[in-house]
């Protein structure tokens, strides 16, 4: 199965909350196994597509949602309670492992982690796409950080059409 997700390459956090998406309705890739399966696939992450992983991964996105939207920290420090990361020096350099209890914990603890790491670097770039219809989220990566849909292609065109039409019928 193909990934059906309108948006894909965000960063790993924000990929998982972009599971989500509107599509004539509510859409959610992670309804069951297959669909985790696919995020799995889609994410390059080795980790067992089950009923276990899926609930997990669910947990996380949702801790991944209430910090983003609201600031809240508590569910996302109990899915970073899972693991945690052991550092090696290896023939190549300083390394960094994740360590899991669980193995179903890996992804949902590996988006969690990889939120932090965009929090540190710059909270203020991950965002919710501006379209009102749209509940996309993306990491601005723009020089001046300024981006406002997750794609202009279709959001970003959607409005601009939309404050044309609205200016057009005004005149």
């Amino acid at each position: 199965m193909l990934d059906p997700r309108p948006h894909l390459g965000e960063p790993l956090a924000l990929d998982l909350l972009n599971t989500r998406w509107m599509d004539n309705g509510p859409q959610d890739l992670l309804t069951d196994v297959a669909g985790l399966r696919v995020w799995l696939t889609t994410a390059g992450i080795d980790a067992p597509a089950d009923e276990r992983t899926l609930e997990a991964v669910l947990a996380a996105r949702s801790a991944i949602y209430d910090t983003v939207r609201h600031a809240g920290h508590a569910a996302l420090n109990d899915v970073l309670a899972h693991g945690r990361i052991r550092r090696l020096l290896t023939e190549s350099g300083p390394r960094g492992v994740p360590e899991v209890g669980d193995a179903a914990w890996l992804p949902g603890w590996l988006a969690a982690d990889d939120l932090l790491h965009l929090l540190e670097r710059a909270p203020d770039r991950i965002r919710q796409c501006a379209h009102p219809d749209c509940v996309l989220f993306f990491y601005d990566t723009s020089k001046n950080g300024t981006r406002r849909w997750h794609s202009m292609a279709t959001c970003g065109n959607r409005t601009k059409a939309a404050r044309h039409y609205s200016a057009q019928q005004r005149d």
